[in-house]
Parts: structure tokens; C-alpha cells; sequence
């Protein structure tokens, strides 16, 4: 049996449809698998063990088609379910089970503050995708795959001791997600232990300027890869993130996790995820029953209200505590 996995972006999403990956592979011990998804994030699927392939899509459409053609799939699941998945689909013309987005939902939130959204985390609801196929979820929390061998060793020569820091993921897709420069810098300023910010390229400019003389911050934004940076997670004492890939990959590393919540709400099911019966302190922040939250599904690069209330009202003593 030939089983082909569909999902595209982005980090802290393929990150969550881990646990499809590995409950298809106990499901169907002998089957193949593959997952497709972009170029940019082959490193998510390249060593993941419950796969037998991958396949990258990068500009040539056409071709990417054409490697999903020759692979032959028997049964196609759609984690993405959008226009091109849905030509993928029509393609290649085999049984195929597609992950419900909920769009309407979470159209009904956004612009009318309507909560219809189920109370279910979306790793529950990719795994619903799935019902029909006889796999069920096995409790044991998302994966993030490290290449074999990796020790992180030149990585953990720029940290503090092991155990004895707070990791925080500074960046996010969208500005709206990000704690405001000021804000971030009195969080840091209090804090009682040393800190090590995680981010991009963009981030690490605007980072450098505002917290480079602030004592006990060690400032690596741009300067490691997707594993280095989950390297510094794995050793970490707890992580900070605003709603992010990196959030997603702590949570597979079963990290305590406080989470700073801006346009985006909880109730689109995309929090912290650990394992069945684990108990890991994880720490919501959000400012509730604001009127104009959330704005979005996704995010907008400034508050389009300008006054950015989602993260300015946050109560932040909680992430000083030690």
C-alpha cells in the first residue's frame, strides 16, 4: 500500500501532523509512505524514521505532479486541503481522505466574534481525518526528528549552562504575533536567570539594538539553523514563544512552555501539544474578551486598530518567575 501525505507549510503545521505520520506507520507497519510538502521545509520530513520517502516541491509545479504520478499512491491524506492539493487530487485519481479547515468557523470568528469552533485541538482533528481508515491516535504527543547523529555541540558552546536558562523564540510570521520591543525588553530586564533569544534574520537587527546591554541575554537571532535552534530548545529549562513554529517544536521536545497570544486566540486549536497523561506546565497569556480579538487567522504586520491592545494589555509578571 502506497499512502501520500499532503501538507505544505509551514513549520509549527507539518510539525503537528507528526503524530499522522507515525500512527499511519503502526497502522500500516509494511505500507509505503511518503510526505510532499515545500522545498523550505524538507528538514521536518527528511529524518523523520516513520517515512519511506519524501517528496519537495519548489517552482516546477508540473513536475512535482509528475514524481506524485510515478510514486502511485493508494490512498492520498490531505492535511493541507486547499487549490493545490485539491488538483493533486483530481490528478491522480485515487482514494483520498482531506483535513476539514473549518474556513467557515473560523470566518464566523474572526469577523463576527461567533465561536462556533469545536473543542478540539488540531492534532485531534488531523487524526479525525483519519477515523475513516481505522488509525487512531496513540497518546504520545507530536515529533521533531533531530539528523543521526546530532549533538548540538557547537551549538551548546554559546549557551549558558545546560538547565539553567530560559529559551525565548522572539519571532513570528506576522507582527501582530510579536511582543512588542519595549515590552520584550522590561521582560527581559526582570528576568532571574540568563535568557537566549531564538529568531530569524529579520528579528536579529531590531534585537541587537534594543537588548544588546541588557546583562544575562545571549542574542543568537539569524545566526543558527531549524536544528540549531532546537538544539537550544532541547536544553533549555523552559521556553517563551509567541505563537510560532518554535512553540510547536518545544512542545515535541516536552518543554514548559509559556506562550504569549496576540491576534490569533487559542480557540483555533493550535496550543501547546504533549503527550497523553504528561503534565508540563504550560502558561497561556492572552488578553480576553478584547472586542476587535482575533483580527485574524493569521496575522497582520501592524495592529490594524493601531493601538495593539492583544499584546500591550498582557499581564507578563508571570514570565519573570524563575
Amino acid at each position: 500500500m502506497n499512502i501520500l501525505i499532503l501538507r505544505y507549510s509551514s513549520i509549527g503545521d507539518i510539525v503537528l501532523t507528526s503524530p499522522v505520520v507515525r500512527c499511519l506507520r503502526k497502522s500500516f507497519p509494511e505500507a509505503e509512505i511518503a510526505f510532499a510538502t515545500k522545498s523550505t521545509f524538507r528538514n521536518l520530513v527528511a529524518y523523520n524514521p516513520y517515512l519511506s520517502r519524501f517528496f519537495l516541491l519548489d517552482r516546477d509545479f508540473q513536475h512535482h505532479l509528475s514524481e506524485l504520478k510515478a510514486f502511485k499512491p493508494d490512498l492520498i491524506v490531505d492535511l493541507h486541503h486547499n487549490l493545490r492539493t485539491a488538483r493533486i487530487k483530481t490528478a491522480l485519481r485515487c482514494r483520498s481522505c482531506s483535513f476539514d479547515k473549518l474556513n467557515l468557523e473560523k470566518w464566523l470568528l474572526v469577523n463576527f466574534k461567533w465561536n462556533l469552533m469545536p473543542y478540539r485541538h488540531v492534532v485531534d482533528r488531523y487524526m479525525q481525518t483519519l477515523s475513516g481508515e481505522g488509525v487512531v491516535y496513540d497518546g504520545q504527543g507530536l515529533d521533531f526528528f533531530f539528523p543521526d547523529p546530532y549533538d548540538g555541540g557547537p551549538v551548546y558552546a554559546l549557551l549558558p549552562p545546560q538547565n539553567t536558562f530560559t529559551a525565548y523564540a522572539v519571532g513570528g510570521q506576522y507582527g501582530t504575533k510579536k511582543l512588542p520591543a519595549d515590552l520584550m525588553r522590561n521582560v527581559l530586564q526582570d528576568m532571574s536567570e540568563p535568557v537566549v533569544l531564538l529568531g530569524d534574520k529579520k528579528d536579529a537587527a531590531t534585537i541587537q539594538e534594543a537588548f544588546q546591554d541588557l546583562p544575562g541575554v545571549t542574542n543568537l537571532c539569524g545566526r543558527l539553523d531549524l536544528f540549531g535552534s532546537a538544539a537550544v530548545l532541547r536544553a533549555a529549562r523552559r521556553v517563551i514563544s509567541h505563537d510560532s513554529g518554535l512553540m510547536h517544536i518545544s512542545a515535541a521536545l516536552k518543554k514548559p512552555i509559556a506562550s504569549l497570544w496576540g491576534n490569533t486566540v487559542p480557540e483555533f486549536g493550535m496550543t501547546p501539544f504533549y503527550p497523553t497523561g504528561i503534565s508540563l506546565p504550560s502558561t497561556i497569556l492572552e488578553v480576553k474578551d478584547l472586542p476587535c480579538r482575533p483580527c485574524s487567522k493569521i496575522g497582520f504586520e501592524t495592529c490594524p486598530r493601531g493601538h495593539f491592545a492583544c499584546m500591550r494589555n498582557l499581564d507578563l509578571s508571570t514570565l519573570t518567575e524563575a
